[in-house]
């Protein structure tokens, strides 16, 4: 089956390449840096997770305010798990002060040393940035929030959200499919994810089985360590080309460098059509 033989709604906005960069666990941003030089000339924007995979990680909004200082916009990921609501609302605040307005609510992976907040949900933080922004001190601050989407029908709550990312899947087919259903007016971003070996697919499989990776694709990367970023990247130009994406989260994990040669040869800049 074709990429074109559905025909979910067509985006009537530019498309956005929004690539998710790997958080610090130390107290050092040199890593942060060297991936926004590097993806800057093909990423519209920056996505900095939140305690990733239930790591301790330099604050998300920080990491946002670095991207954002280095001339790219940064949107950062708050994940309920960590917070209860006073402490969402210090991180507003915060982000408020360094000009980072976008977000993206999640629940959040288990953690690996303590236990989850019990006093905040997803629903709960997008209620509370709208009550916010209301408030006098905030007035100012353009806030909008977006939600991650599983692969069922997203809930009427989520509805509420600016935005839309969707869960990483390998298949163009499937993605275009969950899209239709969907019938979304926000804007609305395909998950895509960088294999970075044939280990990590499998683990990847193993932790979340509702993401399907081909087994083909999977023995492709443990034969070529680049496979991962072909296949990617060339799932990227296929949601583009249907048009029926906002744009895309694009996981690069440590292969990062060579996602941006492959967008740069084929002229894949920032705001590339």
């Amino acid at each position: 089956m074709s990429a074109t033989s559905i025909d979910p709604l067509p985006s009537p906005r530019p498309f956005e390449l929004v690539c998710e960069v790997e958080p610090p666990t130390r107290p050092d941003l040199g890593h942060i840096r060297r991936q926004i030089e590097v993806l800057a000339p093909v990423a519209d924007a920056f996505l900095a997770p939140d305690n990733h995979l239930g790591r301790a990680t330099i604050s998300s909004v920080a990491v946002a305010h670095e991207i954002q200082r280095a001339g790219a916009p940064g949107i950062a990921c708050l994940n309920s798990r960590d917070r209860n609501l006073l402490g969402l609302r210090r991180d507003l605040l915060t982000a408020a002060a360094y000009g980072v307005e976008r977000f993206v609510f999640v629940y959040g992976d288990k953690p690996t040393s303590g236990n989850r907040a019990s006093d905040l949900t997803v629903r709960a933080m997008l209620e509370e940035v709208g009550a916010l922004a209301e408030e006098p001190a905030l007035r100012g601050a353009n806030f909008r929030a977006g939600v991650a989407a599983g692969p069922g029908r997203l809930p009427a709550w989520k509805r509420a959200a600016d935005f839309v990312f969707a869960q990483v899947n390998f298949s163009v087919e499937d993605l275009l499919r969950w899209r239709e259903a969907q019938r979304l007016d926000c804007p609305v971003f395909a998950g895509v994810m960088v294999l970075a070996s044939e280990g990590m697919a499998r683990r990847l499989a193993a932790a979340i089985p509702d993401i399907d990776i081909p087994e083909e694709l999977i023995r492709r990367v443990g034969q070529d360590k680049l496979a991962g970023v072909e296949a990617a990247c060339e799932q990227v130009e296929r949601i583009r080309e249907s048009g029926a994406f906002d744009g895309v989260h694009l996981v690069t994990g440590v292969r990062f460098r060579p996602v941006a040669e492959w967008f740069t040869e084929r002229g894949r800049g920032r705001g590339a059509p």
